[in-house]
């Protein structure tokens, strides 16, 4: 699994049949910093990479999400046979590393 923010909405009129009414948006994958040399608390930062992932539990721009790729992201009742590489399947309240918060939902 993957922690990403979701920063963007595809449209695409023309796709895949299988693909019509699923919602698709556009996410990036989160890294941890943790910067042992200072005090700071570890944070999770954004990578700069786009990944289009299918929505599966209704997530909207700007939520921290789970994402899963491969033939993970098919294994979901809604996404059973289509034709996803990367699909949403969850939106985080927390994340926390080492007793230290890294994502609280605002």
């Amino acid at each position: 699994m993957i922690i990403a923010r979701v920063t963007g909405l595809v449209v695409a009129t023309q796709k895949n049949q299988r693909l019509h009414g699923q919602k698709l948006f556009m996410v990036e994958p989160l890294n941890l910093q943790d910067d042992s040399s200072s005090k700071a608390a570890p944070k999770l930062m954004p990578t700069g990479k786009t990944i289009v992932a299918l929505d599966t539990v209704g997530c909207g721009q700007g939520q921290v999400v789970l994402i899963v790729q491969g033939s993970s992201g098919r294994m979901t009742d809604t996404t059973k046979d289509l034709p996803a590489d990367a699909v949403i399947v969850g939106i985080v309240d927390t994340a926390s590393m080492a007793g230290n918060t890294v994502y609280a939902t605002p």
